[in-house]
């Protein structure tokens, strides 16, 4: 007997130090967040908005079943990255909507990253107070 192989639609979204893992398939729209209920992860509703705005811009809200791993990083961070795997993820599964998403700025990876404390200042650039007597 064999078992009957489910289509995935798998992708990776990164951000600052926030990774995400997004697993999509079809489904009723049941939302997972490391184990956790979506809404329970992200208690915001605007930045649950924000993270599904590619859903919603296809009109697949009720369409497909998430299953998200996140590591690293804070809640806003995580939340951007969860958006950009979800976008590369619904690309995967249909390419005509590489466009409208492309134009909205959800296929953009955000490379800004926190710059290193350098030997001799007091942050990244910061520099230690000078007296001059």
């Amino acid at each position: 007997m064999r078992k009957k192989k489910i289509e995935e639609f798998v992708s990776t979204g990164r951000r600052k130090t926030a990774v995400a893992s997004v697993r999509m398939r079809k489904g009723s729209g049941k939302h997972e967040v490391n184990g956790k209920a979506f809404d329970e992860y992200f208690s915001s509703k605007l930045q649950r908005k924000a993270i599904l705005a590619p859903l919603e811009q296809c009109s697949a809200s009720d369409k497909y079943d998430l299953f998200i791993r996140l590591t690293g990083g804070g809640i806003n961070a995580q939340g951007e990255a969860i958006r950009l795997g979800l976008s590369r993820a619904l690309v995967q599964e249909n390419e005509e909507l590489r466009s409208s998403l492309k134009d909205l700025g959800f296929l953009r990876r955000d490379p800004r990253k926190k710059e290193r404390k350098k030997y001799g200042l007091a942050g990244a650039r910061k520099k230690y107070q000078f007296s001059k007597r």
